[in-house]
């Protein structure tokens, strides 16, 4: 008996596997997100459980106030304060702590070295110019940088594949307005429109997600377009318009499915340019609020801190790392996706 034929995909994914450094670097890739998606779970100034005076708590998902473990203020409890420490250094009390005690925001006022503090037992990458923990710091960063690289990625994508697929599948006189439309929206400085929104209002992930979101996708849309002015004259096409389907069937079912290829080996990077774009911003004071953990803001604290390389050196590592990282998956699936290569 023969073996079954594989399908496209199925061929593409055996393809994508056998390129070791891409595959590695997705599973890499992979469980990174996981650990910044439990990242409270990991480094977080509350406890994971805390039983006093035999009651139990979890503060890590509900911070109690302060009266709760015998102090003064119904305030949410400050767990680096020395009074709840020695609260829980009482027979019968006691604490379980995460891998790090440290939150990306928190500040530990009783530390007695200045900040931004060189590394040590009790902050084990230091502290920035804030006294906040710099592993903290870079974990809690680098998951708002990919979340949002993510969704930047996602929302681009549907964008220009849609603006793609309506300039490619039609043509004519719909192909060239829009084409002369989005030369147009594409000749706006992006920069100062970001300098202008961000004096107006106050700078969040949303707002960067919306008008990043405004030009991010035009270079994409122009592949997705080639592709469906390559597809929309195949045989399978001219198939499904005798048989009376509807263009919109005809896009969602035959042409885009084979217009993807450039879609699916630019993910990587685009996902990339955004958490650049990102820390870019963020460098610069465009981008989140410093109640938010960000990378950019990291290294905007290593140049202003340029004997403390406690802050820039991890920073950099890690933003390097990510990039390579889906550098090589990038690679990885352009191999995958190529036809002539068996």
């Amino acid at each position: 008996m023969t073996a079954p034929s594989l399908s496209p995909n199925q061929r593409a994914w055996a393809r994508f596997k056998r390129n070791r450094i891409g595959y590695g670097s997705l599973w890499i890739m992979a469980a990174l997100l996981i650990l910044s998606a439990v990242a409270e779970l990991v480094s977080n100034d509350r406890p994971l459980i805390a039983r006093y005076e035999g009651r139990w708590s979890f503060p890590v998902f509900s911070n109690p106030p302060e009266t709760a473990y015998g102090g003064d203020f119904a305030t949410p409890t400050d767990w680096k304060d020395p009074f709840i420490t020695a609260q829980f250094q009482k027979p019968g009390n006691w604490r379980l702590l995460t891998i790090n005690p440290h939150s990306a925001t928190s500040t530990d006022y009783f530390q007695k070295e200045a900040n931004p503090a060189k590394p040590s037992a009790k902050n084990w990458f230091g502290t920035d110019g804030l006294g906040q923990d710099m592993l903290a710091r870079l974990l809690y960063g680098f998951r708002v940088s990919i979340l949002f690289g993510l969704a930047l990625t996602f929302v681009g994508t549907v964008i220009a594949v849609a603006a793609g697929a309506i300039q490619g599948y039609f043509g004519g006189r719909i192909d060239l307005t829009l084409q002369r439309l989005i030369e147009i929206w594409g000749s706006i400085p992006e920069l100062y429109l970001l300098i202008i929104f961000a004096s107006i209002f106050e700078p969040s992930l949303g707002l960067l997600l919306v008008l990043l979101s405004l030009f991010g996708w035009i270079g994409l849309s122009d592949y997705v377009r080639a592709e469906f002015l390559r597809n929309r004259g195949l045989e399978f096409v001219k198939a499904g318009r005798a048989l009376g389907l509807s263009n919109l069937q005809i896009i969602w079912r035959h042409v885009l499915p084979n217009s993807l290829t450039p879609v699916i080996t630019f993910l990587p990077f685009r996902m990339s340019g955004a958490i650049l774009s990102l820390v870019a911003l963020d460098f610069l004071g465009l981008g989140v609020p410093p109640s938010v953990p960000s990378l950019g803001d990291l290294v905007k604290q290593g140049k202003a801190n340029l004997d403390s390389w406690w802050i820039i050196f991890p920073t950099f590592a890690v933003l390097v790392i990510t990039l390579l990282l889906l550098t090589f998956i990038g690679d990885a699936l352009r191999d995958a996706f190529d036809t002539r290569k068996s």
